[in-house]
């Protein structure tokens, strides 16, 4: 069984500041990418930023030079950095993870609970 499971979310004022964390845990051989979508209320879920392997980084357009997105695969936690925050990134943030599962040959996606982040003008 592999969980996710977010932290950091909260509430701050328009400018501020503000680290998620998705800590993945359970019986996972490898994590090929993890990332942060969020939904606001009456709208899709939208893709914020994600990270393969490799490090390699993709963010939306609304949040680039913002947001920065990481991740420690010692310790399969993926973490987003959020600068500069406006009214409109309050959301519901949800943690994405392609994972392996030990003992599966494919790649699964699993999903955090979400987190809420409001940001206040």
């Amino acid at each position: 069984q592999v969980q996710l499971v977010e932290s950091g979310g909260g509430l701050v004022q328009a400018g501020g500041s503000l680290r998620l964390s998705c800590a993945a845990s359970g019986s996972i051989f490898s994590i090929n990418a993890m990332g942060w979508y969020r939904q606001a209320p009456g709208k899709q879920r939208e893709l914020v930023a994600d990270i393969d392997s490799d490090g390699r980084t993709n963010y939306a357009d609304s949040v680039k030079g913002r947001f920065t997105i990481s991740r420690d695969n010692a310790q399969n936690t993926g973490y987003m950095q959020m600068n500069s925050l406006k009214p409109e990134d309050t959301a519901v943030y949800f943690c994405h993870g392609a994972i392996r599962p030990w003992g599966r040959l494919g790649v699964y996606d699993y999903w955090g609970q979400g987190t809420q982040v409001t940001v206040s003008s």
